[in-house]
């Protein structure tokens, strides 16, 4: 299979324990909602491509390791779109959790998805490299997910009265993306710290490229609601460079991903992804204001 479909069998796997027993139906609905169907899988996709480059000899593990990834950011979503944060009525082009569920449920299925995510990590057969490398998974996990360095901590942020916007922006956006890179290796018996430096820069560059896609697309093109930075006063690179500023930014950043890439023996198809994904990330006509 190639990695989108091992991703999906991977969260389609996780998702049929979750039918397992006598979950209330709709907190159940709810958990798939917030899953499928998904977006772009970048998190995901990067932790098989840097499993790859390390020779990915447990297959079964990265698989895993890549579907607790997007499981994370999944129920990230799910609680970024309810009206104590965003207050948002659509993600991925349909009804966000919450608006389909109402905000308990929302509630309780992005907590839901958080647990899953730690368990997909310890189910199925890795044969003996799970037992070596499930300590370091599941502590890189929690230490990107949490606080002070995660992904709570950097919804918190939001509600500080001064916002350190580097600090912001590494724990929001790009504490998964290391957490990717980082579990990619892991799962592949492999070094972790020299891949945090791409994943850093991975995640730097999609927060700037959300930014300029939330200043200048619109609803119908991003899926979710437009605007959201200047109408709840967020912290952006928009706000603080200025639409060419932040598209410049965005091209030097992409450019260090690709620097920070160790040498390797999968590391020209790596490099390839990323551009790839910098070509996917760049919102049209944002190459003449980066020049």
């Amino acid at each position: 299979m190639d990695a989108a479909a091992r991703i999906e069998a991977a969260l389609r796997g996780a998702m049929h324990r979750r039918r397992e027993g006598a979950a209330p139906p709709r907190l159940t609905e709810a958990i798939e909602h917030a899953v499928f169907p998904g977006g772009a899988r970048v998190r995901p996709q990067l932790c098989l491509a840097v499993a790859a480059a390390c020779g990915d000899d447990a297959p079964a593990l990265s698989d895993a390791a890549a579907a607790a990834v997007e499981l994370i950011h999944c129920a990230s979503l799910a609680h970024d779109d309810l009206p104590c944060f965003d207050g948002a009525a659509v993600r991925r082009g349909r009804a966000s959790v919450h608006a389909a569920f109402g905000e308990p449920i929302a509630l309780l299925a992005g907590d839901a998805l958080i647990v899953a995510a730690f368990e997909a990590l310890t189910e199925g057969d890795a044969g003996p490299a799970r037992s070596a490398r499930l300590g370091g998974l599941v502590a890189t996990l929690a230490r990107f997910s949490g606080a002070p360095f995660g992904i709570c901590a950097g919804q918190a942020w939001e509600s500080e009265p001064r916002v350190d916007v580097s600090a912001y922006h590494r724990a929001k956006t790009g504490a998964l993306f290391v957490a990717a890179t980082r579990m990619g290796a892991l799962a592949a018996g492999a070094e972790a710290d020299r891949w945090e430096a791409m994943g850093a820069r991975i995640g730097e560059a999609y927060q700037v490229a959300d930014d300029l896609r939330d200043a200048l697309l619109t609803e119908e093109e991003l899926g979710k609601p437009a605007g959201q930075d200047q109408a709840l006063a967020r912290p952006s690179a928009v706000a603080e460079l200025g639409v060419a500023g932040a598209a410049r930014r965005l091209a030097e950043i992409l450019e260090e991903a690709v620097a920070a890439i160790p040498d390797c023996r999968g590391a020209g198809a790596l490099r390839e992804i990323v551009r790839m994904q910098a070509r996917r990330l760049t919102p049209s006509g944002l190459a003449e204001a980066a020049a």
